[in-house]
């Protein structure tokens, strides 16, 4: 068969993302903090870009007024074509950028140095090393007593086998085991213990519990305990029943984890993207500007490249300066289209849910990404990365945008309600419920039909579990 060369013309159609593009996508689902961490980077990476102070404000560079931005706010979803353009106006750009929304700053509000508040919080390795110098050990017992305080869990259990800390440290076992009954002794009660049942039980020795029956329960029924099954300890025991419940009220008071006072975990506090306030009948929405930095183009390279009569700088710098420009020039524009988004996505949920704001969670409306997507005219999985990592705040607490999105279950008188407000009423009757003979999840959903909600037991059990909520036969409390 003969080779041979030819050409053919074949018409095609392929998406292609232009790196513009990819940039807006990017810093669309970024979190606020990552936001500012890339913004960041680009200042120290990019020498055209520049952190705009107020001062600039007052030289002539106004933020738009509400009215302007809501304006704006026409603005349609960037798709890629006709974008980056030499010929764009960034003058006339650099004029009308600001913060949507207006600006929620506490700059007027006297706070205190940084240095008169931090702290450090002692560790729970910190406070047991301070103790075992108290303490009148000698050089070996201190080593072998620094092996097993640096084996210890954030609960306080020891996790290390005693035949490896001897084995580490050249000692005897029965050494080891000694150095470990005094450790016991230490501050918090049950610390440095091997499992539940040793923890509970140098508790109870350490309070100096006369009680024999106390320490049967926890060596031979702590599976009883769990499931509340006093009468089965009462039979074994031969005890009485309130006996048993006259233990566990002590068992009660103990501390199953006692080195979580000292865990070095500390809370993650959430900074709101939106803020929510009513005003009248009305609900106003902030984005919240503070901590992001205000971007601006260097005066310095845009009067270079302006100034067409100088030779000075070569071609090769002038190209360098352009691309730095229109990458400055993109970041800039990316952030606007961000927070405009963001803007329109938060009143689109605010419009569909009014009624929540107004009188609460048992009028949340079952929504989806399309019924917002379908009223600020973008597609769904804008609207899934707008909402993602994002939070508003609202006079009824601070909840991430996706909160809002649940999907409906199907009321019998034809109504449909949220997931959440289904959770809501379930909590309420827990919360309610006579602690001696609490609702199985059966009973619940009897108890939603009254409330002419359809649901199945096993949707009752995982929205228990969603929320944390133990079975009923943990939850039976006898006393």
């Amino acid at each position: 068969m003969p080779f041979e060369l030819k050409q053919n013309l074949k018409l095609t159609q392929q998406l292609i993302m232009t790196p513009q593009l990819q940039q807006s996508i990017k810093l669309l689902q970024l979190s606020r903090l990552e936001l500012v961490a890339a913004i960041n980077k680009e200042l120290e990476e990019n020498p055209l870009l520049e952190e705009r102070n107020y001062d600039d404000d007052a030289d002539g560079e106004s933020t738009p007024e509400m009215n302007d931005i809501k304006g704006e706010l026409t603005t349609k979803e960037i798709t890629g074509e006709g974008d980056g353009r030499d010929d764009f106006d960034w003058d006339g750009y650099l004029e009308d950028f600001g913060p949507v929304g207006g600006t929620y700053s506490h700059e007027d509000i006297e706070a205190p140095s940084l240095e008169n508040v931090l702290t450090k919080t002692g560790t729970l390795t910190d406070h047991l090393r301070w103790q075992l110098n108290l303490s009148h050990f000698s050089e070996e017992e201190k080593r072998v007593g620094e092996q097993i305080i640096g084996n210890l869990d954030n609960n306080g259990y020891l996790v290390a086998n005693l035949d490896e800390i001897a084995s580490i440290e050249n000692e005897e076992k029965d050494f080891v085991e000694g150095v470990l009954a005094k450790v016991q002794e230490f501050d918090p009660p049950g610390v440095a213990a091997r499992d539940l049942k040793e923890c509970l039980m140098i508790q109870v020795r350490l309070l100096d519990i006369s009680s024999n029956l106390l320490g049967k329960i926890i060596e031979e029924h702590l599976n009883d305990l769990v499931t509340k099954n006093y009468h089965v300890i009462a039979r074994k025991q031969k005890v009485s029943i309130e006996e048993v419940q006259a233990a566990v009220l002590l068992i009660d008071r103990l501390d199953p984890k006692p080195g979580s006072l000292y865990n070095e975990e500390r809370p993650q506090y959430v900074i709101p993207d939106v803020f929510v306030f009513k005003v009248g009948d009305e609900y106003k929405i902030v984005l919240n500007d503070d901590g992001l930095p205000r971007l601006k183009l260097s005066s310095l390279y845009r009067k270079i490249l302006g100034d067409k009569s100088d030779n000075s700088t070569g071609e090769n710098n002038k190209t360098y300066i352009k691309d730095r420009m229109q990458s400055a020039i993109w970041l800039i524009k990316s952030i606007q289209q961000r927070q405009k988004t963001i803007y329109k996505v938060s009143e689109s949920i605010v419009r569909h849910q009014k009624d929540y704001f107004d009188l609460g969670i048992n009028y949340l409306k079952p929504m989806v990404l399309r019924d917002v997507a379908y009223d600020v005219d973008m597609h769904e999985s804008t609207i899934s990365r707008v909402t993602t990592n994002k939070y508003m705040h609202t006079p009824r607490g601070i909840f991430e945008l996706k909160y809002f999105f649940n999907s409906g279950i199907n009321r019998t008188d034809g109504d449909s309600i949220a997931s959440e407000s289904v959770k809501e009423k379930i909590r309420k009757i827990i919360a309610e419920e006579d602690k001696k003979k609490p609702y199985k999840d059966s009973e619940i959903v009897n108890i939603l039909k009254g409330s002419n909600i359809s649901i199945a037991r096993r949707t009752v059990a995982k929205y228990r579990e969603m929320m944390g909520i133990i079975p009923s036969s943990k939850r039976k409390k006898y006393f």
